[in-house]
């Protein structure tokens, strides 16, 4: 076997992974549009639903809410 040979070979494979990285890549913002969407559906849904009217924030999460917990100390 010849280095030429090699080199092609190498190359060959080098191309077909660099295509393959680039469908990956494709279908990953394909991927993100898609949970973008669904992500916007769930919200309208919750607002029309009524069951959120603002945005999720967990508890504590701002530092704001520093009260003791009845029970608990």
């Amino acid at each position: 076997m010849t280095n030429g040979s090699g080199d092609a070979r190498w190359e060959a494979e080098l191309r077909s992974l660099r295509e393959e990285l680039g469908e990956l890549r494709a279908e990953q913002k394909e991927m993100a549009q898609s949970i973008r969407q669904l992500l916007q559906t769930f919200r309208i849904l919750a607002a029309h639903l009524g069951i959120a009217g603002e945005p999720y924030v967990p508890k504590g999460s701002d530092g704001s809410d520093d009260r003791d917990m009845r029970g608990f100390a």
